[in-house]
Order: structure tokens, then C-alpha cells, then sequence
């Protein structure tokens, strides 16, 4: 079946053409203005303390001695840091589950403009930019369609997640455009049938792997779309992939014999995702997820439940967004070549089976994080600007203006939860103890000569970008005999083990008040049984 007359010869409406312009632009804006309002939360805190070209070692080895410190102390350690060389910066990345790349340019981006957060912030928003024109050639490739490129860029460019991910100090950015980059490369080789287009693609696959390692998974998916559109057979197009294949394997081995021979620490960083999830928990978690690329204004109900909207409101949304969803996949399958619809259905599926299948299986719930359904949300986000295109080049005036109003809406949505979003201190993305952190540093800060205690000096890190400069930090394991000074205001403990509580108390004469509890973390104030005696006599 031939695809519909959506071709080349197409040319957008001056209203049309406007409208998304007019979108680029704020999603452009989007991307850039606030950079620095959302708590830069744990994930994030990562990112700097390698940029810095330190390990959790070292930090361990440094502030666990009983000395206090200050937030300056702290942030010495996160960002750019000139006391070490390139090969320690390197080299501290081993102990990462992640693939250099991405920290190596944030490296030289900080080593050039500074580490604060809006700067380190800044080469995530930059990187995002290069979707727009990559998420056009797909679409040229795919369906030979100016059309559906433009309309895709406006989906993109105001599409709540990605706006998130592009505000964010992690490599999802990068890896989004490598993921688009490899695409087009890989259509494009199949297209030409040279060493040089076979060669590009080879390229681009090594960079998304040295980028994000669920590469592997859109370049299985790839693998999966050439035999098939080959029909089963070994032919010379094939061989070009698994060759291509090989050789982007090969180059990322040096990586890849890094991350097995320490893999302990791989072990330790996910041993998260292992925790038993139900099924329920997880199905209404990939819903959310999936309706969070066009329409994402229902966080603020969790937080914020004065708000004049309320959960009623997402559950009509929601439904709408899978039947969008739905609707717009089985469209592309009925309409177009198999050539097209089958590397859709390869780049959504390939990624989400890797993902979802191992917690259905062992258990865990790794598939809940939205940013591992990168190549799925890109090929959703294809079907959908195929349908609105084809809605709006219909020859019936009736889809013509279903088509509209289609657009009209999806941006909408967009925009409005971008501007939603883009006030907001937190999101969903900065997972529930970034809410729970601002609350703390507000009590903190209010407080005119206060001391923090913690035993959990990774979880500290993110605060240190909220808390007044006054503030004095001092961490130690609750099996530590170190002294408490009794100079400071106030005396904080954060989110302490009930062991430690319990030897503050009995051991150290403390009295523990509960001051702030939260969802997922707590906050105590400490004060001395004999001081305070001695003040009723």
C-alpha cells in the first residue's frame, strides 16, 4: 500500500507555517528560560561531582571526619574544577553506569563558562536544539513529507517532557539526538547503499552508545527493521547493518570493559530498580509517563492540592492521550509502506520490550522512569504528526478542520504545561524527595546560626544548592564518636536512621523533635536534655 499524497509537493499554509514558527520559538524559550528554579536534584548532583573529576570515595575520604564545613566545601566538589587534570576527570567517570561522552563535553562546556546551574543546565538546552532539524530529516526520509517534519518540530518543541529533559544536567539530550542522528543515518545508508552513508551510520551508533547504553536496544530495533524490510533475507543490505553493527561494538568495548570490570559499582547504582513493584503500580506509571510528552499539568495536583484544577481533570485528559496514541499507530500501519510504519513500530517497541519485560519477569521497577522510553516517545511522537498531517492535507473540508483543531489542542496542552512547569521549583522528574529537600532547606534557612548533621553526604548534595551560605555541615555515620558542638542556633539531623536516633538519645542525651516530615525523607532538630534542666531550675 502506498503511502497517502503527503509529499514534497506539499507546501504549508501561510497560517500553518506561522503557527509553527511561533511554537519553535517558545519552545526554544522554554528550554532556556528558568534554568536554574528546579532543585538540582540528586541525578544532577552526580553529573557535577564527575564534572569536578571526583569519585564517592573521595568525598567519603574527605568529609567523613568530624570537621565542619561549609557549603562552599561542598560545592568545591561539584562542577568545574581546575586543580585536576583531564586524565583524573577520566578517570572518575569509571565508577559511572553511564558512558563518558556526555560528561566529557560538560566538562569542557564548565571548564569554559562556569558550573553553576543554569551554565551546567545550559549545554543540555543547547543540545536539545539539534532535535528540531534532525526530527525534520527523519520525517523527510520516513515519509518523504515536509509536513509531517514541521509538525513533529512543533510537537517537539513544546512537548513537556522533552522540555524537562532538556533542562536537566544529564546526557537524555544527547541521547535523543543521537537516537534521531541513527535513524536518519540508517535510512539514508539503506537509501544509498555506499560505504560512506554505511560509515555515517556506524558513527552515529557509537556515539548513542557511548551516550546512553539502551542504544544498544534502538540499534537491535534497527537490526529487526532491516530483515524484515528485507524479508527475511541475509542480503547485502543486512550484512551492511551487522557489520556496521560489529564495528560500533568494537569501538565501544574499551567502555564496555570498563563498566564489566567494575561492575560492583554498575550492581550498587541500580540495585534501586530491583524492588518488588505491582503490576497496577506499573501500568498506570507508563500511562502517566506516556501522557506527560503531550500534556503534563497534573503534577501540581500531588503537591499543591489548593489548586482550582483537581485529579478528575487528568483522568479525562489522559484516556484521550491514548486514544490519540492508538489511533495514530493504527493509521500509519493502514496507510503507509511497510518500510515506514514497521521502523515506527521497531523504535517504540525494541526499547519498551527491553525495558518493561525484565520487571515483569524478575520483578522491580526500572520501567517506570520515563527517560528510558526515549525512542519509543520519538515514535509515538512520528505517528502523531503523520495523522495530524494527514488530517490536514485531507481532501474532505471536515478532517481538514479536525486536523486543526487537533493541532491547535496538542500545542496547547504544550504550552500551557510548559508554562506551568517552567514556574515550579520541582517536577515529577526530580522524583518526590526533590519537594520534600525544599521544604527542608525553607526551615533550614529561616534558622540564624544552624548546623546540619547527616550520615548520607550524596543525599546532602543537592540541598547545598538552596541553602544559605550560614549553613554549616556536619556528616558522620551514626557509628562515629564524633563531638556535636553545641555553639550553633540550632542543631539539624537529616533523614537519620532509627539507629542513630535511638543513640542520640540514649547514648548522647539528645532530645529529638520531629520538624518537618515528608513523604520520603524527614527533618529533626537536636537539643540537650542537661541544658535544657538547667534552664527550669
Amino acid at each position: 500500500m502506498k503511502n497517502p499524497p503527503i509529499n514534497n509537493r506539499f507546501t504549508l499554509s501561510r497560517g500553518l507555517h506561522v503557527l509553527v514558527l511561533t511554537v519553535l520559538v517558545l519552545g526554544i524559550f522554554f528550554r532556556f528560560v528558568n534554568l536554574d528554579k528546579k532543585i538540582f536534584w540528586g541525578d544532577e548532583s552526580f553529573t557535577s561531582v564527575h564534572v569536578a573529576g571526583y569519585t564517592s570515595l573521595e568525598l567519603n575520604q574527605n568529609f567523613y571526619s568530624g570537621q565542619i564545613i561549609g557549603i562552599e566545601d561542598l560545592q568545591k566538589y561539584q562542577g568545574a574544577n581546575y586543580e585536576r587534570s583531564l586524565s583524573d576527570k577520566i578517570k572518575s567517570l569509571e565508577n559511572d553506569v553511564h558512558p563518558p561522552l556526555y560528561y566529557l563535553i560538560l566538562i569542557f562546556w564548565s571548564q569554559c563558562f562556569g558550573s553553576s546551574v543554569s551554565v551546567i543546565r545550559s549545554l543540555s538546552a543547547l543540545i536539545s536544539l539539534l532535535a528540531f532539524p534532525c526530527i525534520y530529516w527523519l520525517c523527510l526520509e520516513l515519509f518523504e513529507s515536509p509536513l509531517v517534519g514541521w509538525i513533529a518540530i512543533a510537537l517537539i518543541a513544546v512537548s513537556p517532557f522533552h522540555v524537562l529533559y532538556a533542562q536537566e544536567a544529564r546526557m537524555y539530550s544527547l541521547w535523543t539526538v543521537t537516537i534521531l542522528l541513527s535513524s536518519i543515518a540508517l535510512l539514508r545508508a539503506i537509501r544509498l547503499q555506499t560505504k560512506v552513508s554505511w560509515g555515517l551510520y556506524t558513527l552515529t551508533l557509537t556515539l548513542g552508545l557511548y551516550s546512553f547504553l539502551f542504544t544498544g536496544f534502538v540499534g537491535i530495533g534497527h537490526g529487526i527493521y532491516v530483515f524484515v524490510n528485507e524479508r527475511f533475507r541475509f542480503s547485502r543490505t543486512f550484512f551492511s547493518y551487522l557489520l556496521a553493527s560489529v564495528v560500533s561494538i568494537l569501538a565501544f568495548a574499551p567502555w564496555l570493559g570498563i563498566m564489566i570490570a567494575n561492575r560492583s559499582d554498575f550492581q550498587a547504582a541500580t540495585a534501586w530498580s530491583t524492588q518488588d513493584m505491582s503490576l497496577l503500580s506499573l501500568v498506570v506509571n507508563w500511562i502517566y509517563n506516556l501522557s506527560y510528552v503531550f500534556v503534563d499539568f497534573f503534577y501540581i495536583f500531588t503537591y499543591f492540592p489548593e489548586s482550582p484544577f483537581n485529579w478528575r481533570f487528568g483522568k479525562y485528559v489522559i484516556p484521550l492521550v491514548l486514544i490519540l496514541t492508538g489511533y495514530s499507530i493504527y493509521l500509519l500501519c493502514s496507510q503507509t509502506q511497510i518500510r515506514t510504519w514497521w521502523f515506527v513500530l521497531t523504535l517504540i517497541g525494541s526499547t519498551a520490550l527491553a525495558v518493561i519485560l525484565p520487571d515483569l519477569i524478575s520483578g522491580g521497577y526500572r520501567s517506570i522512569m520515563a527517560r528510558y522510553f526515549i525512542p519509543c516517545y520519538i515514535g509515538i511522537e512520528l505517528a502523531v504528526a503523520y495523522l495530524l498531517a494527514t488530517q490536514i492535507n485531507s481532501v474532505k473540508i471536515s478532517q481538514q478542520q479536525l486536523g486543526k483543531i487537533l493541532v491547535i489542542t496538542l500545542l496547547s496542552a504544550g504550552i500551557i504545561s510548559c508554562v506551568i512547569s517552567s514556574q515550579s521549583e520541582t517536577w515529577w522528574n526530580k522524583r518526590t524527595t526533590s519537594y520534600d529537600q525544599l521544604q527542608v532547606a525553607r526551615i533550614i534557612n529561616k534558622s540564624t546560626n544552624p548546623l546540619f548533621l547527616t550520615e548520607n553526604l550524596f543525599t546532602t548534595l543537592p540541598l547545598t544548592h538552596k541553602l544559605d551560605s550560614k549553613v554549616k555541615f556536619l556528616v558522620a555515620h551514626e557509628s562515629d564518636k564524633t563531638k556535636i558542638p553545641e555553639s550553633f542556633n540550632k542543631i539539624f539531623l537529616y533523614r537519620p536512621s532509627k539507629k542513630w536516633q535511638d543513640k542520640l538519645e540514649k547514648e548522647k542525651n539528645y532530645k529529638l523533635d520531629i520538624v518537618y516530615q515528608g513523604r520520603k525523607l524527614d527533618l529533626w532538630q537536636l537539643e540537650k536534655v542537661n541544658l535544657l534542666r538547667g534552664s527550669n531550675k
